[in-house]
């Protein structure tokens, strides 16, 4: 797992008006608690931090916090932007030690071709996009791959399913589908020519087995 340092500040001024007043200096209202120790109110340069979240880990990056000359591990549990502008307007950093398991949650990417609902013209459905998991702080995955290959239409994957990297496990419910096979329009018309296909075929080998069995009763007469 990705680790970078980030300075932060003590000092700063609880409330909604002094936060605003902090932003306006290139600094993010933050908050550091855990490990049975006090909540400390703190403060972190903002391009710093994106710079810290830009990582390929982005919010789960392991964080040293630098803080008054001592050093704390950290992530970051909470992430509050603006609604529009995306600015982050305040971070909440959750201590920890490098032994400690840690629900965080990851993107899932889905791989393979699910072939079967590509050939009945249906669609695959991502219901997840980012996967709860727990894990050692140092076990915590960039990103998680689920194959879909084996996945048909009008069937689902469960997160359950996952093959996930050691020292990883499901931190949510392992019964929740991930991706479904879904129905469309052109699977329907597939699906009837299908059916209608058979239906034929099993109309013509009825029909060849009548004319085999009237041959064979006129060769006997």
């Amino acid at each position: 797992m990705v680790g970078v340092a980030l300075t932060a500040e003590t000092g700063r001024t609880p409330g909604t008006r002094p936060s605003r007043r902090l932003r306006r200096t290139g600094r993010v209202p933050a908050v550091m608690y855990g490990k049975g120790a006090d909540s400390l109110t703190l403060s972190v340069d903002q391009a710093d931090l994106r710079a810290a979240l830009a990582t390929e880990a982005g919010a789960n990056a392991l964080i040293t916090l630098e803080v008054a000359g001592a050093r704390q591990l950290s992530i970051i549990k909470d992430l509050q932007r603006h609604p529009v502008r995306r600015e982050i307007l305040h971070v909440d950093f959750l201590r920890i030690d490098s032994d400690d398991e840690v629900d965080v949650e990851v993107p899932l990417l889905l791989t393979g071709e699910a072939k079967k609902v590509t050939q009945a013209s249906g669609m695959v459905d991502q219901i997840i996009h980012r996967l709860p998991v727990r894990a050692k702080s140092a076990d915590i995955p960039v990103e998680v791959v689920a194959d879909i290959s084996d996945l048909e239409v009008g069937s689902s994957l469960r997160v359950g399913d996952i093959a996930l990297p050691d020292g990883v496990t499901v931190a949510g419910d392992p019964e929740a589908t991930f991706a479904v096979g879904l129905i469309t329009r052109s699977t329907k018309e597939y699906l009837r020519q299908l059916a209608q296909a058979e239906a034929e075929s099993e109309m013509a080998e009825a029909a060849d087995s009548g004319d085999e069995t009237a041959a064979g009763a006129a060769d006997e007469s």
